[in-house]
């Protein structure tokens, strides 16, 4: 008697194989049988009309925090992710010495947008080194999988102190100590290495991420511990300027360890045709053996601006900054009143030569579209606010103050809708290197809203599209799954198939359905993040556990710490 049956769904196996009725079986942890007409069970699912995959895959997020107290490491949880692999961009947690934590919090806080009191009051910082971060977190039982990487930002502060957190150039000596405490965390089960080297990412006091500046010296001697100890991603969070020589470095390192690089493939909102000679540079790449792998986002990056979020187009204008400390409802109510919002409209921001994104935010407002509920992804131009308050006989930005008001988010495709559309996103998925990625699970609480793109890829590539081509349902589940999951080496995952991890989704696929983003108080010491519910999910099963029954979780805690690559069954 098996101890979990499946019936009656419709199978889409992780294979990319044309989807089936079949019944799935589990023992434990495992699947043990797929077909028809399988024995009995302990408990049965009737999966009659829904949908039965494999567990998505999620391996770019920033849980590094957040895993030491939240056993569902939501929202990711709540979109059918069964595991996830955090560490990314450089930044992290591990390792810290006494006293350090501070800077690594305002770090964290400034790249990624995650509450720094929330981070203080949730972190219990039980380790100094980065196999004893492994050991924290593997204590800690929780829903779902989780995989880190170790952040050169950490590693550096850790070995040069001021010296590299004010991005001085490393020594022979430190890059000897770096390459060594990077081998030492693969060794204890990271899967791989990540650096940031993008002017966007500032920790909070404006000071750029420790190794931005990093010369080929530092990255490929710490890169090489990857090819020696036989595993790991290196992962590259980069303004691709100039794009020749940063990608020809990490072209170098991958031909020489042999393992795979990967940086973010992004529509420059500038150079709009930038992606095609970058995934160029991957094709010459791959032909003379290398392993550059773009990773790419499913929707664009795009900011959601309300009056809570942390930025929007009215918070740099005078009349607002002594608002900003009110409570939410008590904020709206003051900004109701028609001589705050008069003031607001037509005050100028504080800097009239505010840098980079903070420009666009008060002024592009052909740029930015009403996000909708359920939300809309890919708005055409007359509904952005430019042409919406010209149709209303508004000036854009009082069509905005007064929608922001009204309690709606502004949504602002900031990379990969320079062309007003999703076809350029579309070609970099299709791209055949292309790994799926940039969810930014846990991360830029009050202004991006984007881990439920593993959802995301269902109810719009697979089945809502209408402006354009939509992706087979098979392919699509398949590059969340397989792909990711051996990505980074962890061939137990990703299919639904005898012998495998019994990480498996059941889905009403159509009833699957993203609501739109919320702002809600519920980090450690009432830090705030935008949330999206999810319907649809009938249940998620994470080794053999089912850990979520219509959405809500059973209180099953099966998930635990990926260490290091994972072998595929025999």
């Amino acid at each position: 008697m098996y101890d979990l049956v499946i019936r009656g769904g419709t199978l889409v196996d992780g294979t990319g194989a044309p989807s089936r009725h079949a019944d799935v079986a589990i023992d434990g942890d495992q699947v043990v049988a797929v077909g028809n007409d399988l024995g009995e069970a302990r408990r049965e699912i009737d999966a009659a009309g829904l949908l039965v995959t494999p567990g998505w895959v999620d391996i770019h997020t920033h849980y590094d925090g957040q895993v030491t107290w939240d056993p569902h490491l939501t929202p990711s949880g709540w979109n059918g992710v069964t595991t996830v692999v955090m560490g990314n961009c450089g930044v992290g947690f591990a390792p810290v010495r006494p006293g350090q934590e501070d800077f690594l919090i305002q770090l964290m806080e400034g790249v990624e947008d995650i509450p720094g009191t929330a981070l203080a009051a949730g972190i219990d910082w039980q380790w100094e080194s980065f196999p004893e971060y492994l050991d924290a977190i593997d204590r800690m039982p929780r829903s779902i999988d989780v995989g880190a990487q170790i952040p050169h930002g950490a590693v550096r502060a850790y070995v040069m102190g001021e010296r590299g957190a004010k991005n001085e150039k490393a020594e022979p000596e430190d890059i000897i100590a770096m390459a060594k405490i990077v081998k030492e965390g693969l060794e204890a089960g990271a899967l791989g290495f990540t650096t940031s080297r993008t002017m966007l990412h500032r920790a909070k006091d404006g000071e750029v991420v420790p190794g931005t500046y990093a010369v080929d010296d530092e990255v490929m001697g710490i890169g090489r511990m990857l090819g020696e100890v036989g595993h790991g991603v290196f992962e590259v969070a980069s303004d691709l300027a100039p794009e020749g020589a940063e990608l020809e470095w990490m072209s170098r390192l991958g031909k020489e360890t042999g393992r795979p690089v990967t940086f973010a493939c992004l529509q420059n909102p500038i150079d709009g045709d930038q992606w095609k000679r970058l995934l160029e540079i991957v094709d010459r790449d791959a032909a003379e053996g290398g392993c550059l792998t773009p990773q790419v986002a499913q929707r664009p990056a795009g900011l959601l601006f309300g009056f809570d979020s942390s930025l929007h187009p009215f918070r740099l204008k005078p009349s607002f900054s002594p608002l900003t400390e009110l409570p939410s409802q008590e904020r709206l109510e003051v900004l109701a009143r028609p001589e705050i919002r008069n003031a607001i409209i037509e005050e100028e921001s504080r800097d009239g030569n505010i840098p980079g994104v903070a420009a666009l935010v008060t002024t592009a407002w052909r740029m930015m579209y009403p996000l909708g509920d359920p939300p809309n992804y890919e708005p055409g131009p007359e509904n952005s606010v430019e042409a919406r308050a010209a149709a209303a006989g508004v000036s854009p930005a009082e069509f905005a103050y007064d929608l922001m008001l009204r309690g709606e988010l502004l949504y602002m495709p900031f990379l990969g809708y320079a062309d007003g559309d999703l076809e350029a996103i579309r070609s970099m998925m299709a791209h055949e290197k292309a790994v799926f990625g940039l969810s930014d699970g846990g991360a830029h609480c009050a202004l991006v809203c984007d881990a439920s793109m593993p959802t995301f890829l269902l109810t719009y590539w697979a089945r809502d599209r209408e402006k354009g081509e939509r992706f087979p349902i098979e392919w699509i589940v398949e590059r969340q799954t397989k792909r990711t999951a051996e990505f980074y080496g962890m061939r137990d995952r990703g299919v639904v198939a005898p012998g495998m991890k019994a990480d498996v989704n059941v889905i009403d696929f159509d009833a699957l359905h993203i609501h739109g983003p919320k702002m809600v108080w519920d980090l450690p010491a009432e830090g705030k993040r935008l949330i999206q519910e999810i319907d649809g999910y009938r249940y998620t099963i994470k080794s053999g556990e089912v850990t979520y029954d219509g959405g809500k979780p059973t209180g099953a805690l099966p998930g635990k710490l990926v260490r290091g690559p994972q072998p595929a069954p025999s």
